[in-house]
């Protein structure tokens, strides 16, 4: 038998991977090129934080004003303003305080028109405000919801409505929307916080790819624990200082957490490329890509954390923060690198 027009299929893997490699490599050298096409510099652009008077807000605010940026934040606490007025003035740059309640959309309205008024232009829009409600579904009520959503979520969807008509004006602008990695994978005692908080990567996801076309890049950042000092801010129902332990200590891990200043560089870098997603800390990257693969095992996995974690009982529905369910565990060495964010991103009065 003549054998000689048999096809040699031997180099076909090699030249799979090969073409994959060269795929992915084009795939990268578009991606960078569009980075470099969408880059921008902050400096004289008027960047809008809420929630800017304490923690991350504070620390992305101090970030964006050593690139030159004036600063509008707002609050609801005059004194924490004043004190983050302070902070911020000391980088040379313009900086607007207003104490608004972010979950009254009048306030919102009213703090964008003044920012517009005295700052001129609204270039960046960093919707950061939020709240926390640890509690196990047992003691969780309508209201524990509502709550959630109308600061995690209705502020958010307020502010860019605010903001949409000056951006579209003036050509362009980015719109930074702080969500969680528990907007991403569900957390066991924080049910409220991560149905708004997939609300709004829901939202945020979609606002990008409809806004887009009018040059308006909108980033969606989806932190993993960080050490901002914000568990005292915290509320706790239940068992409330067994629940403020595990949060308070789980804050504070050194290796499964981030730094408030290097989770706040990495947000303002994303913002300046106008990047469609980032997720912070290698643990919360890790589980929402395992997430994605094996959801099933994730939501027994969790049920297995959930046995782990404090039984209902407690105080119950009684709601009350972080600060006010110290034990001799949270003010331990377990705790000392979320007690020392506390002090350095204005969570104490003084």
């Amino acid at each position: 038998m003549n054998f000689s027009n048999k096809k040699d299929h031997s180099n076909l893997p090699g030249l799979a991977w090969g073409l994959g490699l060269a795929g992915i490599g084009a795939v990268l050298a578009a991606k960078a090129v569009l980075n470099q096409r969408r880059k921008i510099r902050f400096r004289d652009r008027t960047v809008v934080i809420t929630g800017g008077s304490r923690g991350l807000g504070l620390v992305m605010a101090r970030q964006f004003a050593k690139e030159g940026a004036h600063i509008a934040i707002c609050a609801r606490d005059e004194a924490e303003l004043e004190r983050a007025k302070v902070d911020l003035r000391q980088y040379g740059t313009r900086v607007l305080t207003y104490r608004c309640d972010v979950t009254n959309k009048a306030d919102i309205d009213q703090f964008i028109e003044v920012v517009s008024q005295e700052l001129g232009t609204i270039d960046v829009l960093v919707n950061n405000a939020g709240t926390i409600i640890v509690t196990p579904l047992e003691h969780a009520t309508e209201e524990d919801f509502r709550e959630a959503m109308d600061t995690n979520f209705w502020a958010s969807f307020h502010a860019v409505n605010a903001v949409l008509p000056h951006m579209r004006e003036q050509g362009g602008g980015r719109i930074v929307n702080i969500a969680s990695f528990g907007g991403k994978v569900a957390v066991p005692h924080l049910l409220p916080y991560s149905v708004s908080k997939f609300t709004l990567v829901g939202y945020s996801e979609g606002l990008r790819a409809e806004l887009t076309k009018d040059n308006i890049h909108v980033t969606t950042v989806c932190p993993g624990l960080m050490r901002t000092g914000s568990p005292r801010h915290a509320i706790f129902k239940g068992q409330n200082e067994k629940e403020y332990a595990w949060f308070k200590i789980g804050d504070s891990l050194p290796f499964f957490t981030k730094s408030a200043e290097d989770s706040a560089k990495a947000i303002v870098d994303a913002c300046r490329y106008g990047k469609a997603e980032i997720i912070l800390t290698l643990p919360a990257k890790a589980t929402a890509i395992f997430h994605g693969l094996f959801p099933g095992l994730t939501a027994e996995l969790s049920a297995v954390v959930n046995n782990w974690l404090p039984a209902p009982g407690g105080i119950g529905e009684q709601r009350v923060k972080g600060k006010e369910s110290e034990s001799d565990l949270t003010r331990s060495i377990f705790t000392t690198l979320t007690d020392d964010a506390a002090h350095a991103n204005n969570q104490f009065a003084q």
